[in-house]
């Protein structure tokens, strides 16, 4: 999903994998956002930073992450990330148990391309452990310098 360096490769969903797993690979631009705040009742997240550097909200603290780093997130914490300003960032994202991450990808595209009302993304929280809000700290943290 998305075109030159924001990128999402589905690399395995829940029917492949029995539900135990889903992951992306996530590549993002310098300084671009991934993820607003959010989280996941189930599921864990975890980060395996490949390339770049990672910014990443963990509850209120804003953690930095670089090539080799890992960061584990466990259900109902709020978290978001980013590519740190300056950088870009090349990421394994997993999921454990497995959540729907296709057809939320999907949702998300369609809504982009304006072909989906973005309310849709809300309707569908239950559906794919995706449980939005808002974090100041994370606002603070990705507020451009000059604002």
């Amino acid at each position: 999903m998305g075109t030159g360096p924001d990128t999402i490769s589905l690399l395995a969903d829940v029917p492949a994998t029995g539900g135990f797993l889903s992951a992306t690979r996530t590549a993002l631009g310098e300084g671009q956002d991934g993820a607003t705040p959010h989280y996941h009742r189930v599921s864990a997240e975890t980060f395996f930073v490949l390339g770049g550097v990672l910014q990443v909200l963990l509850g209120e603290e804003i953690v930095t992450a670089r090539e080799g780093d890992l960061l584990f997130v466990p259900p109902r914490t709020v978290h978001a990330f980013g590519a740190a300003p300056g950088s870009g960032a090349d990421v394994l994202i997993a999921f454990t148990p497995g959540v729907e991450r296709f057809g939320y990808f999907r949702l998300l595209g369609r809504i982009r391309d304006g072909d989906a009302d973005p309310e849709e993304i809300f309707k569908a929280q239950e559906r794919y452990d995706n449980h939005f809000v808002d974090s100041t700290v994370w606002r603070n943290a990705r507020r451009p310098a000059n604002s």
